[in-house]
């Protein structure tokens, strides 16, 4: 290893650099391109070098790599564009600000890969490609990228020492070194903003200084829904305030997210109902791995954040998908769910006021025919009263209608009082139907034309009834 690291160290390095690129698994010869690759290197290259030559400059190359604005690219829309520019350092080998289409099937062999995330990471840091990362590159690069209202991080730290060495021996370190100091700084920099906040030293922090926490080191990492409700995390304990416990349980939670979404997806689907408890998920956990995966703690965290909408106490994989899914996002979700509601609601209102006009014609057959019943006996009383002849004697038939009445029963049984209800249900039933349900169809229209926009106006109320009476007449005549 040391005498490797010494030739790559040199600047006259073309057989070095291959063999540090070979110890590190770096790929130095240029590749070849893919059909497809060149494709689309040609379809966002911009210029030309004298030799007819396309490159790719920065800016091409942030079009090139980034999602489509609204992409469903999980996570990718909590990241800026212009932050995707610093990738262009490791693609740009050359170092002169333009890359061509063999750079590019060189960045893109390198996203395939399995450890790309930590191999990406340190080629941004070896600047020179010498297969080691140099303390004071590492420091330049890092300040020359930091945002200004990044949280602070001490590089001099205990921590940091144990990889990067002290002020007086600063050490070198090797990709497989490198990476692993990556793994940790993560929890690094959680644990030094928290103690950041917590200047007095008592172990806890705000809900809002945990939120700036979440918010400025793994945002792109966290659901819309856990980025809205970071604050939160206070509940599940006692307290006002965020202690570092749970700080922790929650980082740790995030970090596991993968294996968290595995456990519960195992389940879910042993349950019955689709849905889990939280003793569910630890029991499933334990059986999963061989040592106890999560804690308590980390147990209450997530099911506080999947079971803000539902209090059951028993989640399904929905509000599940809330915490382990990055891509979820709630503004989008309940606007494409409004507009599905609204196109069902659109697609059936005609449908919903034939039915209406249906029902209501329907009880006003039945109410007609009801009230026409009811009254018959009285009109065939009437009819025949006035219909009677008087006899060869001078006598009248009936002497009043109670006399008919009674005649018509002792002649002909009661249901004498109902000959020929028949022909009268077929006329007055829906005469009486058409009457009400035209009645009804212009009082709805003329709904909050009355006082103070309520009711129906005088007006209004004339020309329903002068309507339905109206049709009424025609159908009867």
């Amino acid at each position: 290893m040391a005498g490797l690291t010494d030739e790559v160290v040199s600047k006259s390095q073309q057989t070095a650099a291959v063999v540090v690129d070979a110890l590190v698994g770096h790929d130095a010869p240029a590749l070849e391109a893919s059909a497809q690759i060149h494709a689309h290197f040609d379809k966002y290259a911009s210029s030309t070098s004298p030799e007819g030559v396309k490159l790719m400059s920065q800016v091409d190359f942030i079009e090139a790599i980034t999602p489509p604005p609204n992409s469903v690219a999980a996570a990718y829309h909590k990241i800026p564009r212009e932050q995707y520019g610093i990738l262009f350092l490791v693609a740009d080998r050359s170092q002169k600000g333009q890359i061509t289409v063999q750079d590019y099937a060189f960045f893109e062999n390198l996203l395939s890969k399995p450890d790309a995330e930590y191999e990406i990471a340190f080629r941004l840091f070896d600047r020179d490609g010498t297969g080691v990362v140099n303390f004071n590159e590492f420091i330049q690069l890092y300040k020359e990228n930091k945002s200004a209202d990044a949280l602070p991080f001490d590089w001099n730290s205990s921590w940091a020492s144990l990889y990067l060495g002290g002020q007086k021996t600063r050490r070198e370190l090797t990709y497989a070194q490198f990476s692993q100091m990556l793994r940790g700084v993560q929890g690094e920099r959680v644990r030094q903003a928290f103690l950041h906040f917590d200047k007095k030293s008592t172990g806890h922090i705000t809900p809002a200084e945990f939120e700036e926490i979440i918010v400025k080191t793994q945002k792109h990492k966290l659901s819309d829904h856990l980025l809205e409700n970071l604050h939160t995390l206070c509940n599940v304990g006692l307290s006002s305030k965020i202690s570092y416990a749970h700080v922790r349980a929650f980082q740790n939670l995030m970090k596991d997210i993968d294996l968290v979404e595995v456990i519960i997806r195992k389940a879910i689907s042993k349950s019955k109902d689709g849905s889990i408890t939280r003793a569910d998920f630890i029991n499933e956990a334990a059986q999963t791995s061989r040592w106890g995966t999560f804690t308590p703690m980390e147990a209450d965290v997530l099911f506080h954040f999947a079971s803000l909408d539902n209090q059951s106490g028993r989640l399904s994989i929905q509000d599940f998908a809330k915490v382990v899914d990055p891509s979820w996002k709630p503004s989008e979700r309940l606007s494409s769910e409004k507009a599905a509601a609204a196109a069902v609601s659109s697609t059936s209102k005609p449908l919903q006021a034939v039915l209406k006009s249906m029902y209501n014609f329907g009880l006003g057959a039945i109410a007609g025919a009801f009230g026409a019943t009811m009254v018959y006996p009285i009109d065939l009383v009437k009819t025949r009263m006035q219909n009677q002849r008087v006899t060869v004697v001078g006598e009248r038939l009936y002497l009043n209608s109670i006399d008919c009445a009674k005649k018509v029963i002792k002649n002909e049984g009661f249901t004498g009082l109902y000959r020929g209800l028949g022909p009268q249900l077929v006329g007055v039933a829906p005469e009486k139907a058409i009457k009400l349900t035209v009645n009804d169809i212009i009082r709805d229209y003329a709904k909050g034309t009355g006082p103070e926009g309520k009711g129906v106006s005088l007006p209004w109320e004339i020309m329903a009834g002068g309507t339905a009476g109206g049709c009424q007449v025609i159908f009867t005549k």
